[in-house]
């Protein structure tokens, strides 16, 4: 007769049990905080298409004052439309929306504050548009910054 094992190798079903569990647990905490990063990685990429709007807002009139588009000048109000993917500013709003954030599951803080636009609002499937008014008081230009 075959000699039956005395000793048992490998692990009882209460101790693949706690494992589980433990791995249940370490999931479970882990994925609010993912969610939560992966949320700030929007917001900043949104953050970051604003200074880049802004820096061909500034490009733009320093280079003609506007002049290129629709015959705008300095003293004429203006709205134009950031496209993230190009890096160009254009009157009509771009077909490819590029907003990100969700502002769900954000901050929503000081840190999230650019151009005079806290980041409240959901921003995700939106485009920048900039609106260059002169002020009527100083006859300086104004920006304005907006999701749309």
């Amino acid at each position: 007769m075959k000699k039956i094992r005395s000793s048992k190798k490998g692990f009882t079903l209460a101790e693949l049990l706690i494992v589980v569990a433990i791995i249940g647990v370490l999931v479970g905490i882990s994925i609010p905080i993912f969610t939560t990063q992966l949320e700030k990685s929007r917001e900043s990429t949104d953050i970051a298409n604003l200074r880049a709007a802004k820096a061909a807002v500034t490009a733009a009139y320093l280079d003609d004052g506007f002049a290129s588009f629709n015959g705008g000048t300095a003293t004429d109000s203006i709205t134009l439309y950031y496209d993230a993917d190009a890096g160009k500013l254009g009157t009509g709003a771009p077909a490819v929306k590029y907003g990100k954030g969700t502002a769900t599951l954000g901050t929503n803080d000081a840190t999230y504050e650019y151009l005079g636009y806290k980041y409240n609002t959901v921003a995700s499937g939106k485009a920048i548009k900039i609106v260059v008014a002169p002020d009527a008081s100083t006859g300086e230009l104004t920006f304005t910054y907006s999701w749309e």
